[in-house]
């Protein structure tokens, strides 16, 4: 059956079309997303949601996306979407942080020019039929020293626009390197250095608890008098009381400002101030910029839906579709790993431990660490998956290490998990052969040959002889039939387990007459998805 997707905010035609290209059913209700009630009255029949900012996906929405697999958002900002909530749900939030990065980049630039010369009052003024030559003195850019807080992607643009217009940069940046800083022909600079020395300062950095008011009032009196302060970014990003004192004060000479602590913005400090710019959050609006991001999302809620590939998530580790076909029957085998040990563990699991040797080591580690996270709590709630694994584990306290090894064994690689609980520690190890298949290759230290099948048997005893026939005589009273059985040992005479491979669930009633022989240590049920 195919995937089936709402776009319930504006996106254009092409966009919409890239979904049913890819042989996914689309509704186009662009209104929709400012109907709540209605929203929420449809949302069940869907696997992927597509918005831009007016469709909020609030918990209460979630609740009643019972089939939704991944909201993609044409744009780079989710504030409209509960990420923490999705993520209990299961459901993948991706954005499209690359579709308008040139755009934003743009618009910086632009709102420098326009703070440097003043354009707008001067604009204004000459509408109203004045001819105020002398008032609107500006300053050049040329030769200005430019403060850029945050050089990644957008930011890393707008430097190269800067230097383009022979402004020396400098860039505030804990994860730019000194070697790409150079490459990119700025000067990598402490913040307070940056402060002290930039006629002007442009932000490009995330809202987070690190970032948020980053130019506090404190900082901005650090800053050189006359400098100028440019905000595409994030709200929140500036104390605008305190930059609006500072303007008045005449220590700042002017602002231009995108974004704001609050938005809507219909009222605010800096509004009405000599020298400031104030636009309504237009640094993505271009028709280029909207075109791109919602083409982009289009592709990649199709890509995940029909390919598993992961591209821009907020809420899991990206996949590409390269990634995907690769890793598959790895992230297959991480699962089934989980779930094997998943099912054997009855007791509160304190801690995961998940050691990646060869090949697998060098593969996407953090979806291998959700999908094995995801196996293992799968047993205990059946519709945990990889996006809502790591947040549940997190919640249950438990704790999860990643080692990583370079080939150590006759394989080219493989997965060993312990999962340490409160009253004993398990392991198991697996690998994928060259027929693409996941095989479990040890367990509890015994090596082991083992496919995974959909009904299996786990036993363990002592290596003794004739439990085997033990075995098949009771399924076989039981109407059981057995299909197939791969056997495993310590040592001779030390201790044995067998996996037994039935045609169907194994009841309770076989499990008992098993354990009641008195052959069998420990008897377990184990099932599988298989696919």
């Amino acid at each position: 059956m195919a995937p089936k997707v709402l776009v319930s905010d504006s996106l254009s035609e092409t966009a919409v079309q890239i979904f049913r290209d890819r042989g996914i059913e689309v509704d186009f209700e662009p209104k929709l997303g400012k109907d709540k009630e209605k929203l929420a009255e449809v949302i069940g029949k869907y696997d992927g949601l597509a918005i831009r900012s007016a469709t909020k996906v609030t918990a209460k929405l979630l609740e009643n996306a019972t089939n939704l697999k991944v909201v993609g958002r044409a744009g780079i900002g989710t504030d409209n979407v509960d990420k923490e909530a999705a993520s209990k749900k299961g459901v993948i939030v991706m954005n499209t942080p690359f579709g308008n990065m040139i755009t934003t980049a743009e618009h910086a630039i632009a709102m420098m020019f326009a703070v440097a010369r003043q354009i707008p009052e001067a604009d204004a003024s000459t509408q109203a039929g004045k001819w105020e030559k002398s008032k609107f003195m500006g300053v050049e850019l040329t030769a200005k020293t430019l403060g850029v807080i945050g050089a990644g992607n957008i930011g890393g643009i707008v430097c190269d626009r800067a230097r383009g217009l022979k402004m020396k940069v400098i860039a505030y940046d804990p994860f730019l390197g000194e070697e790409k800083a150079a490459n990119m022909g700025v000067e990598k600079v402490e913040l307070d250095e940056l402060l002290k020395r930039a006629d002007f300062i442009t932000l490009h950095v995330p809202l987070t608890d690190s970032t948020r008011n980053i130019l506090s009032r404190e900082n901005l009196q650090k800053t050189k008098p006359g400098v100028r302060i440019i905000n595409c970014a994030r709200g929140g990003l500036v104390d605008e009381q305190a930059l609006a004192d500072l303007i008045k004060s005449g220590h700042v000479a002017g602002a231009a400002f995108d974004v704001f602590s609050e938005e809507p913005a219909t009222e605010n400090p800096l509004f009405g101030l000599p020298n400031v710019v104030c636009t309504p959050h237009l640094g993505a609006s271009t028709t280029e910029a909207q075109e791109n991001v919602a083409l982009q999302v289009a592709e990649q809620m199709a890509n995940y839906l029909l390919d598993g590939a992961v591209e821009n998530a907020l809420n899991m580790p990206s996949m590409t579709a390269e990634e995907a076909k690769v890793m598959g029957p790895w992230v297959k085998l991480a699962q089934h790993l989980g779930g094997f040990i998943g099912q054997m563990t009855e007791d509160a699991i304190k801690a995961i431990n998940i050691t990646f040797d060869g090949v697998a080591s060098e593969m996407n580690l953090k979806a291998l660490d959700a999908a094995v996270v995801s196996g293992i709590l799968k047993a205990s709630q059946p519709d945990v998956n990889m996006v809502s694994a790591p947040v549940i584990a997190k919640e249950r306290g438990i704790q999860i290490s990643t080692t990583s090894q370079d080939r150590t064994g006759a394989f080219e690689g493989y997965i060993k998990v312990t999962v340490v609980s409160e009253s004993k520690e398990r392991s198991i190890a697996g690998t994928v052969f060259s027929d693409g298949k996941p095989r479990f290759i040890q367990i509890k230290g015994i090596n082991i040959d083992a496919e995974v099948g959909e009904h299996m048997l786990y036993t363990t005893n002592e290596d003794v002889p004739g439990i085997i026939g033990k075995l098949g005589t009771v399924l076989g009273e039981h109407g059981v039939n057995l299909a197939n059985f791969t056997l495993g040992r310590s040592k001779q005479g030390g201790e044995a387990i067998a996996i037994a491979y039935v045609d169907e669930e194994v009841s309770p009633a076989v499990v008992k007459a098993l354990k009641d022989s008195g052959n069998f240590k420990q008897v377990k049920p184990l099932e599988f998805t298989l696919g």
